[in-house]
């Protein structure tokens, strides 16, 4: 996640559609939210600061996004996408250690632990975070999903495999470890985690 500020000054008024490509708009207002969503939190963060960070009008990041949880987890899902690529080794171990192995990273980078353990926090205490918070939670789980598929249709798998509950299996260890932290997120400890889940839903069918 980019927490790299950008400048704003009383010689450098906002910029409107006319002034920059709405694209490169759109770009700049997801890398100022991610910022300030790292350098504050989501209780701090606030439209205007935003539009002040990106250097574009309030009205431009209203135009793309109706509200605040809205466009949080629309630059949240933006960072990690651009971050972590779904793997593709050819094994269902190789794709998995790959994807927890980058997962537990975030254990070692507090800002990134901190901003996610915060976006946590207030979809269970606000019901219009809750419901951006999840559908971003979703596409993570999809990755993982999709890896599983392929795994079946590989026969790395039975083809009776729950895949919802594995993916539940996979992404469990790293939640309860980021928000109880009773033990690391240790990247080494990917791979052995892994091959539990996989132990285990071998013999499934």
């Amino acid at each position: 996640m980019s927490i790299t500020p950008s400048s704003n000054s009383a010689s450098n008024p906002p910029r409107t559609g006319g002034r920059l490509r709405n694209e490169d708009a759109h770009h700049s207002v997801l890398e100022a939210t991610a910022a300030l969503l790292v350098e504050n939190g989501y209780g701090a963060l606030t439209i205007e600061g935003v539009a002040k960070r990106a250097n574009v009008a309030k009205s431009t990041v209203y135009r793309w996004w109706k509200s605040k949880p809205a466009l949080v987890m629309d630059a949240y899902a933006h960072e990690t996408a651009a971050r972590v690529p779904e793997p593709d080794t050819g094994t269902l171990t190789g794709d998995l250690t790959a994807f927890v192995t980058d997962l537990y990273r975030i254990g070692g980078d507090p800002v990134r632990a901190k901003a996610l353990t915060g976006l946590m926090a207030e979809a269970q205490l606000d019901p219009a975070f809750a419901e951006p918070f999840r559908a971003w939670v979703a596409t993570r789980r999809d990755v993982v999903a999709t890896l599983l598929t392929r795994a079946v249709t590989r026969e790395e798998l039975p083809a009776g495999t729950d895949l919802d509950h594995a993916v539940d299996l996979v992404f469990g260890p790293f939640w309860y470890r980021l928000l109880v932290a009773h033990a690391p997120l240790d990247p080494a400890d990917a791979e052995a985690h892994v091959a539990t889940v996989l132990h285990g839903l071998a013999g499934r069918g």
